[in-house]
């Protein structure tokens, strides 16, 4: 039998629109993704476009074309919901970067539409340097899974999303938060970054099936967490904008060391639970906890320390190594028993930092007062200066004697150590720099 030959494909007749030769559901699906004055002009492509735009799964109000504001789409989005009806939602997203008062009870009502077209996905981010203010009656949606916010006020019951029972995406950026609780039993992931809070009293987080959760650069009073026992990752920064302040931290240390108290270092907003922070995260693998010297709320939450029995990897930055007992820093590690990876972080995020410096045990002794399962110690740092030194110190009280760096700074680094350790401290202490083989072994 003669092999059949493959010959070439006939190349499609000119003028032959194959893309509406696809399935209605994958244009719809394609449509989602554009702006919605976008998907609107797509009518005009051909007869069978006419209709497509009214049933697409995602609706993108967004800027165009010159149109930044509110202001500007108020009436195309007006006429476009009317035109497009109830049909469903899978996302609905509004992005613009100014608005007026007047704009505001638009929005609302955007917003209400989409919960009312059974939408599973809102993004709502207004860029102005003003909050814009959200009605304060709770969201009612049995479809809702997704909601992130930015540059929005937030008041009264509406972050109850008692009534949202499969919401599990929650983030809040650049929020105005003026709630007495944040409550959900279905949420897993909450975010509240750069947000903040006018209230004299703490905002309530109540969300028991987190699973992730991060506070980063919160504004005002730190919130008052809840129970999480199904929590695996938590990042806690808190920032300088945070008003759980010492005021007598520089002169004095922390209140309570002395007698002295400031306003801010014993009021637990009438509470009898002893933590604010660390009682409602202790579950956690993972977790990250960074702050400024002198705030007071993982100080405070240390005198009641919880277990931590599930934490596999923590990072700290200065605020835990202020020597030269490092009580913070040996509180949290008595606490973690079966931590297995340690990092300390001395360089802003932003910056790059220039050294990581790895320790692990010696292979002759046996830790003291750390988890056993610690396999990795890891310091980074841009200078090194005393911080970094008293850190290094500290640790060869816990049998840390191998210590690992890059090349281009161990001669600096070396130098730094002779100088902080006393001659009986200069023992095993090893600087291994894997690509210089004559720093193998020093004796300091």
């Amino acid at each position: 039998m003669t092999p059949c030959k493959r010959g070439k494909k006939a190349p499609a007749a000119a003028g032959v629109d194959l893309i509406s030769a696809l399935p209605e559901e994958i244009l719809h699906h394609v449509l989602s993704f554009l702006p919605a004055q976008e998907a609107v002009r797509t009518c005009l492509v051909a007869p069978g476009w006419r209709h497509l735009w009214k049933f697409t799964a995602g609706l993108r109000i967004v800027e165009f074309e010159g149109a930044r504001s509110v202001k500007d789409v108020r009436e195309f989005v007006d006429y476009l919901f009317i035109l497009r009806g109830y049909g469903d939602l899978n996302t609905f997203e509004v992005e613009l970067s100014e608005f007026s008062e007047e704009d505001v009870l638009y929005v609302n009502l955007w917003t209400r539409f989409a919960v009312f077209s059974k939408v599973r996905a809102i993004t709502l981010h207004l860029h102005d340097n003003k909050f814009l203010d959200i009605e304060g009656q709770p969201l009612v949606s049995r479809e809702l899974r997704t909601l992130d916010l930015r540059g929005v006020c937030l008041r009264m019951a509406f972050l109850d999303f008692s009534s949202c029972p499969s919401l599990e995406d929650l983030k809040m950026q650049y929020c105005q938060i003026d709630v007495d609780k944040i409550s959900s039993l279905s949420l897993k992931r909450l975010s509240i970054i750069f947000c903040r809070s006018d209230q004299s009293h703490r905002v309530r987080v109540s969300a028991p099936c987190l699973i992730s959760f991060t506070l980063d650069s919160f504004a005002g009073r730190t919130p008052l967490l809840e129970s999480m026992p199904m929590l695996e990752t938590a990042v806690v920064e808190l920032g300088r904008a945070c008003s759980d302040f010492c005021h007598n931290y520089r002169n004095q240390g922390f209140c309570g060391a002395n007698g002295s108290r400031c306003v801010y270092c014993f009021s637990y907003n009438g509470q009898s639970r002893n933590t604010v922070l660390l009682g409602a995260i202790y579950n956690a693998k993972h977790l990250r906890l960074i702050s400024p010297l002198g705030m007071v709320i993982f100080a405070r939450d240390l005198k009641s320390c919880p277990t931590f029995n599930k934490l596999k990897t923590l990072l700290l930055n200065a605020y835990w190594c202020v020597g030269p007992d490092f009580d913070a820093l040996t509180c949290i590690l008595k606490h973690s028993p079966v931590l297995e990876k340690l990092t300390f972080q001395f360089a802003f995020e932003e910056q790059e930092h220039k050294v990581e410096i790895k320790g692990s045990y010696s292979s002759t002794e046996k830790p003291t007062g750390i988890s056993e399962h610690l396999k990795l110690i890891s310091v980074k740092y841009n200078v090194v200066d005393d911080r970094v030194l008293q850190l290094l110190k500290f640790m060869c009280t816990f049998n840390i004697r191998k210590l690992t760096g890059n090349a281009s700074h161990a001669f600096n680094f070396l130098y730094s150590v002779d100088s902080v350790f006393s001659e009986d401290e200069r023992i095993d202490l090893m600087v291994d720099v894997p690509s210089l083989k004559t720093l193998n072994y020093w004796k300091l």
